[in-house]
């Protein structure tokens, strides 16, 4: 490979033919502020704030797509360049919703960040500033055109997720970010998957905030209100409080939701693991008795939505199975409430979720397990509105000891704390079905092939003399690819994972969010799956099907095998075919 010399701000470092200048001021440990820039995805050059000046050139250059030659001397920092950038910032404000004491992104907005760095007037430029409606229209975010600066992130991201359901409307100032034809974005096949959210640099676009339904719940005496967290918030939730990528939080976290005053903190990890083993009983009873194949898992709604909206003719290939959400809402307001002796339409479960997606996923159809229109999950939560309650409630959650979730469904496997990472699933799945087939206990419980971050991976295993061909996919553009195999005939998988956001569940778009120089830096998808990893291979039971709270509900609730009537009942789900665009 070429390699070519430079020197950033006088620092000498060698970077290959056709690096960027950004790319090799990172290299010289220079960070040069961006606003639109995303590494492979979104580089366009169009912000203007990573101006910099370089030999050769005959005026200030975008740092983020100029390429280096030879030689090149840059210099990032000069009184030239930062006097651009601050004209620059004080452009985009003069556009832009200044309201931050009620933004909630404020403190984590990379344009507020860079406006106090350069020391901005915010009112150096005022005229003429258009006024645009906020779209409501969706269960999982809210967009307000008043705080966008036309960086298109989201748009990228949109793109990147196949379904580029926004981009820019209308030209000059009237430009701003929109669906075709400027219907609602609830009129459009968005998947809410909320990957637009996790890369806005501002509040242009954020998580509906259900917080105050969850505030006024804790609230009411008639109310029990428990809470279940799903498997990748104990490694990103620290994030929020300034902790390490990575960082497993799960004793503190059970212990800030206790002081928050739920009534009982539940892992929905033990309702991952009623997953597996209605999932593996489907697959198998599909394996021998023909039915359709390859099976699809059901744990993703952005995924299961998706193949609503453009994969309509091949839902059969789903499992019926719920989401651990789900199971974990209709388990607690069946099993648990019949336990403790409470009326279902009493019980409130709140969920704490990776995933905007979930948001629409507890509206669903068929997602009441109780009856008499009794949801089974009340209210979804991302991790970021979660970190938004402990702060508000004044919990200090570093200095937090480390406390244990509630036993009822507090027991989990190591299969189940895996589901957080793209391929955990189809893992768990194995390990289990493993054990079904062959009656033996299996070790080691590790299937390498189908972990790490590539969107796709690929895998074929000899389980009691049966060829079991797999495939794990995470991201919708994924998806496409898979479900295009499928619907060519090319495919000849038995079973297949997907899931809706790259990376899988820690990296959903309802996590903390990371600057964009963060995300293009650290592998977050990796940093963050490792840290479930690390705990599956430390935990004593690693399969779903050794779960006493399993074992429990079967024998003494369902009174019945895996797939029992009352456990279909219960766990199971339909799905319809969704119109893409509706007026």
């Amino acid at each position: 490979m070429e390699m070519l010399n430079v020197k950033v701000n006088g620092i000498a470092v060698s970077v290959p033919k056709g690096a960027t200048i950004l790319e090799a001021a990172r290299k010289a440990g220079v960070e040069v502020p961006t606003l639109c820039y995303m590494k492979q995805k979104n580089e366009i050059g169009a912000c203007r704030i990573c101006v910099v000046e370089a030999t050769g050139a005959r005026g200030l250059v975008t740092a983020c797509v100029y390429p280096v030659t030879e030689g090149m001397e840059i210099q990032t920092n000069t009184p030239k360049v930062r006097a651009a950038r601050k004209t620059t910032l004080e452009l985009i404000l003069s556009t832009h919703d200044k309201n931050c004491l009620s933004c909630v992104r404020s403190t984590n907005c990379e344009l507020q960040k860079l406006c106090y760095e350069y020391g901005v007037d915010s009112k150096a430029f005022e005229g003429f500033k258009p006024v645009y409606e906020l779209d409501y229209s969706t269960p999982h975010l809210v967009r307000d055109n008043n705080k966008c600066i036309l960086c298109r992130r989201c748009v990228a991201a949109c793109h990147e997720q196949y379904v580029s359901v926004i981009g820019a409307n209308n030209r000059g100032i009237d430009t701003c970010i929109g669906q075709p034809f400027d219907v609602s974005l609830a009129n459009t096949p968005c998947i809410s998957c909320g990957q637009c959210t996790a890369v806005c640099p501002t509040g242009a676009l954020v998580e509906r905030d259900d917080t105050d339904k969850v505030w006024a719940a804790l609230s009411d005496s008639t109310k029990h209100v428990v809470v279940q967290t799903a498997p990748s918030i104990r490694a990103t939730l620290g994030e929020c409080f300034g902790m390490p990528i990575g960082t497993n939080v799960e004793g503190k976290m059970v212990a800030a939701l206790r002081r928050l005053g739920f009534e009982k903190i539940f892992d929905t990890d033990t309702a991952a693991d009623f997953t597996i083993v209605e999932e593996a009983t489907e697959l198998l009873d599909r394996v021998k008795n023909g039915g359709t194949l390859p099976m699809i898992t059901s744990c993703s709604p952005g995924w299961v939505k998706f193949c609503e909206l453009y994969y309509p003719d091949y839902i059969k290939h789903m499992s019926s199975c719920k989401s651990p959400q789900q199971m974990g809402g209709a388990l607690l307001k069946t099993y648990w409430a019949e336990k403790m002796g409470y009326d279902p339409k009493d019980v409130f479960v709140v969920s704490i979720m990776p995933c905007t997606a979930k948001k629409f996923e507890v509206g669903r159809e068929d997602m009441s397990a109780a009856g008499d229109g009794i949801v089974d999950v009340d209210v979804a939560l991302t991790t970021r509105e979660l970190s938004r309650m402990i702060n508000r409630a004044g919990i200090k959650f570093c200095d937090l000891p480390d406390e244990d979730f509630d036993p009822a469904f507090g027991v989990s496997t190591g299969a189940a704390v895996i589901f957080g990472a793209t391929g955990g699933v189809m893992e768990a799945a194995l390990r289990t079905a493993n054990d079904v087939l062959t009656g033996k206990d299996m070790k080691p419980v590790e299937f390498h092939e189908v972990r790490g971050t590539n969107g796709v991976k690929e895998a074929s295993y000899n389980i009691a003399g049966m060829d079991i061909k797999v495939a794990v996919a995470s991201g919708a553009a994924n998806a496409k690819y898979i479900m295009d195999k499928i619907k060519s005939g090319e495919a000849d998988w038995t079973f297949v994972e997907i899931m809706g956001c790259p990376g899988g569940c820690v990296n959903g778009g309802g996590q903390p969010i990371q600057p964009q120089h963060v995300r293009d830096t650290v592998d977050l998808k990796a940093v963050r799956a490792k840290a479930l990893y690390d705990q599956d291979s430390a935990m004593k039971l690693r399969k779903s099907h050794e779960n006493p709270v399993v074992k429990e509900v079967y024998d003494n609730y369902f009174k019945g095998s895996y797939g029992c009537k009352k456990a279909h009942h219960t766990l199971h789900t339909s799905y319809i075919a969704r119109e893409k665009y509706t007026k």
